[in-house]
């Protein structure tokens, strides 16, 4: 049995581990930096790269590369003389070596091998231009030195066969991170529309919360956490709250559509009491197990002062500093004689300022101005 036969029959009994790992890395960034690695060995490599994004206005892409370099095994931006590779244009999917584009000794004598491969004593190459369904394309390169063999047709044969699973695997892993993005998205979003946001397993165990609910759970008025569970803070509230959770986290799970139950839950320092809204969280049918997502609830306290932007409120009104922090004051609750206190200025002043304001808004009353502001995209701007 030949040298190449022993190969491919260890990376056979093997080649179940590698899909594992290389689907590991489709749900983990850390994971690519283990699978690559496997193929550094199966390959017998000195070099194994994934260009994940080529450069665009510099010479840095974006890649993981293991081998005996500075910042292997970690996915960073790495000079990449773009306009000098001869691996440029190649069919997408398709495994190449060198002798596939230009004779060895022609290689020897380019410009591109002299000044960027014997450096790092890369000689032989093999490499494949992947485009995933999700678009793009990642530069799969594996290398030797020239004391080595060059890539045989079994070595070809092994990197043709993981191609489709490669492909897939950046599918997935473009997929999870568009997923991710969109749900940092969604939570800042409500971030800024200072709604609290709880989510639940069915037995009322706190799962994830946004800032603005951590800061309210916090404080303990009205709502808290005991034993990792949501509880309000009076018993009657509790009863009330736990009923409307049981019965969302029954809707999640039987595929019966639910409405959102409101509920009105007091609080101890005697402010006005906090508003929340109960509703299921949609399931997959696969889904089980106690720990699953299952409620959601929404909460907004409305005695606490609206998270505005002056800066935003400017831009959108033309208004001045001065006439911007009073309408900041203003917006969040306050009468013109405390909004003068809170900034330190005369009630004229105020009443100048706020005669501006009405000029520049078209309003005439506080009160159709406080409704404009809060209204307005100014409450989903950064402070």
């Amino acid at each position: 049995m030949n040298a190449d036969r022993r190969r491919l029959d260890m990376e056979t009994s093997s080649f179940d581990l590698l899909l594992g790992e290389l689907y590991d890395a489709a749900m983990d960034d850390h994971s690519w930096s283990r699978y690559l690695t496997r193929l550094q060995k199966l390959f017998q490599a000195n070099y194994v790269t994934l260009i994940l994004r080529i450069p665009q206005d510099s010479d840095r892409g974006l890649m993981l590369i293991i081998g005996d370099i500075e910042g292997q095994g970690t996915i960073s931006y790495t000079t990449y003389p773009g306009s000098e590779t001869p691996f440029v244009n190649c069919p997408v999917n398709q495994v190449f070596t060198i002798t596939d584009l230009m004779s060895l000794d022609s290689w020897r004598e380019s410009d591109y091998y002299r000044r960027h491969c014997t450096q790092q004593n890369v000689f032989y190459v093999m490499g494949v231009d992947i485009a995933p369904p999700s678009g793009g394309i990642f530069r799969f390169r594996v290398t030797r030195p020239e004391t080595d063999k060059d890539f045989s047709a079994t070595d070809r044969a092994l990197c043709d066969a993981l191609i489709p699973h490669m492909s897939r695997a950046l599918h997935i892993h473009s997929l999870l991170g568009h997923k991710h993005s969109l749900s940092a998205l969604y939570a800042q979003a409500m971030g800024r529309l200072s709604i609290a946001t709880l989510i639940l397993d069915s037995n009322g165990h706190l799962l994830e919360t946004n800032q603005v609910a951590r800061e309210m759970l916090a404080a303990g008025d009205g709502l808290k956490i005991v034993g990792g569970r949501l509880e309000a803070s009076y018993p009657g509230d509790n009863k009330r709250l736990y009923k409307s959770i049981r019965a969302a986290a029954a809707s999640s799970t039987g595929g019966r559509v639910a409405l959102a139950e409101a509920l009105s839950i007091a609080r101890p320092s005697g402010q006005v009491s906090l508003g929340i809204v109960v509703e299921p969280v949609p399931q997959q049918n696969w889904d089980e197990g106690e720990s699953q997502p299952a409620v959601v609830i929404y909460c907004r306290d409305a005695v606490g002062q609206s998270l505005l932007s002056t800066s935003v409120t400017r831009q959108v009104f033309g208004f001045t500093p001065s006439e911007s922090a009073l309408a900041m004051e203003l917006a969040n609750g306050l009468s013109l004689e405390e909004a003068a206190g809170s900034l330190g200025i005369r009630r004229n002043t105020a009443r100048a300022h706020l005669r501006a304001i009405f000029s520049k808004t078209g309003v005439r009353r506080q009160t159709e101005l406080v409704r404009l502001i809060l209204n307005s995209v100014v409450t989903l701007g950064q402070s």
